[in-house]
C-alpha cells in the first residue's frame, strides 16, 4: 500500500494518524485506564504521543503494520485507534486497539474493528487476525467474544515488560470462519 486507506463505518472514520492528533493521542495514551493492559505507562508529555505517532508512520511505510485513528464521523480528532501491529501478506495480523475512556461502551471499537477486519480479510487477504490480551482485561475478552474471536488458550508468561512477565490471552479469528456484517 503506498496510500493511507480511510474506512468508513455507519458512525465512524478511520483515518491517518498524524501530526496534528499528538494532542488526542496523549488524551488517550496518558489515561491509566486506557493503558492499563498496555504494555505502556501513561504518557507524561505530547513530545511522547508524537513518537507514537512516528511509530504508526514508520509501520505503514514499512509495509510492517497500519494503525488508524478512529474519528467520529464529521470531526478530525480522533477518540481512539485500532489495526494491525504487525502483519505478513496472505498470512497472519496481530490486532490492536484503544478508545479514550469517556467513549467506552458505545460500540464504537466493535463498529471500528468490524471494519478493519473486513479490510483484512478481503483487502490484504489475510487467512488469521489474532489479538493478545493481558489478563484481567474483561473488557478485550468481550469484544473479541462478540466479534466471533475464539480463545485459544493462555499464553503463559508470553510478554516481558517494565521488569515483569504478563500472561496474556491468544485470541484469534480466521477467514474461513469470518462472517461480514
Amino acid at each position: 500500500m503506498n496510500i493511507f486507506p480511510t474506512l468508513q463505518t455507519k458512525r465512524l472514520e478511520l483515518i491517518e494518524i498524524t501530526e496534528f492528533h499528538g494532542s488526542d493521542i496523549f488524551k488517550i495514551f496518558s489515561d491509566h485506564q486506557v493503558t492499563r493492559y498496555y504494555n505502556m505507562l501513561p504518557l507524561i508529555n505530547e513530545a511522547e504521543a508524537q513518537n507514537i505517532i512516528q511509530h504508526f508512520s514508520n509501520k505503514f511505510k514499512s509495509n510492517a503494520g497500519i494503525r488508524w485513528g478512529i474519528a467520529i464521523k464529521g470531526q478530525q480528532n480522533i477518540i481512539g485507534t485500532c489495526g494491525f501491529n504487525n502483519f505478513t501478506k496472505h498470512h497472519r495480523a496481530s490486532l490492536g486497539y484503544d478508545l479514550q475512556s469517556e467513549f467506552w461502551n458505545n460500540g464504537f471499537v466493535n463498529e471500528a474493528l468490524n471494519a478493519i477486519i473486513n479490510f483484512g480479510f478481503n483487502t490484504l487477504e489475510l487467512n488469521r487476525i489474532e489479538a493478545e490480551v493481558m489478563q484481567g482485561n474483561l473488557a478485550s475478552h468481550k469484544v473479541l467474544a462478540k466479534l466471533n474471536f475464539t480463545n485459544e488458550g493462555v499464553l503463559k508468561q508470553w510478554m516481558f515488560w517494565n521488569g515483569k512477565y504478563y500472561d496474556m490471552t491468544m485470541f484469534a479469528l480466521l477467514k474461513s470462519e469470518y462472517e461480514q456484517e
